[in-house]
């Protein structure tokens, strides 16, 4: 695999980020909704783990179980991740230990190439910090059937197609829109905060990979 890729990913997180603009383009209400409030809100930390398949970087995302009640996420696609713990000294950490628990990928495997643009998610009341991290060889992924319900595995070149987002009806228990930007990965609908998250990277993705 080509690791200048990763390098030049790395390089790009130390400039200073798209930020709402970019992650506004999968928003599914207005985007000044997932500003970070002034105070009283909890802290999650998220995954995008990047890693070689197929002779391509790929993405793994998680499909969240239905069956854990007290998850406002239940059921939707995500990246791994959750709520951070006192004892987690950064939420690099966090992200690096929710990884471990939900797919199994021990923090050791994973280099951590940079923060992505936290953003605030009002229906859980969390304020999320996106961390990008990599592989150097993919998955024997483990995953804890309490809170993952399965895995997809995306290439970039994938996931970056033109195609891929579209709009439709997205429901969640009694709420229902028929409007809502989503990803179509492979028939399942990636939308909310995670595909925000996603437009974000591919912003830098295409940025990078123009430069290769």
């Amino acid at each position: 695999m080509d690791v200048s890729f990763i390098d030049s990913i790395e390089k790009r997180l130390l400039e200073p980020l798209p930020g709402i603009e970019a992650q506004s383009h999968m928003a599914p209400i207005d985007p000044r909704k997932y500003l970070i409030p002034e105070d009283d809100y909890l802290i999650a930390s998220v995954m995008l783990l990047l890693y070689p398949k197929d002779s391509q970087w790929n993405i793994c995302y998680i499909r969240r179980s239905s069956k854990n009640s007290e998850d406002r996420h239940a059921g939707q696609i995500s990246f791994p991740g959750g709520k951070y713990e006192d004892t987690d000294p950064s939420f690099e950490a966090c992200a690096l230990r929710e990884t471990y628990e939900e797919i199994g990928i021990s923090p050791d495997r994973i280099g951590i190439l940079g923060p992505l643009s936290e953003l605030y998610i009002s229906v859980s009341n969390f304020k999320v910090y996106p961390f990008i991290g990599f592989m150097k060889d993919s998955g024997n992924f483990i995953i804890q059937e309490s809170e993952v319900n399965g895995i997809i595995e995306v290439p970039l070149e994938h996931l970056g197609k033109d195609g891929l987002r579209k709009k439709g009806e997205i429901k969640v228990g009694s709420w229902s829109r028929n409007d809502i930007p989503y990803f179509d990965l492979y028939g399942e609908k990636l939308w909310g905060a995670t595909a925000m998250i996603t437009s974000e990277f591919l912003e830098i993705y295409n940025e990078v990979k123009i430069q290769l």
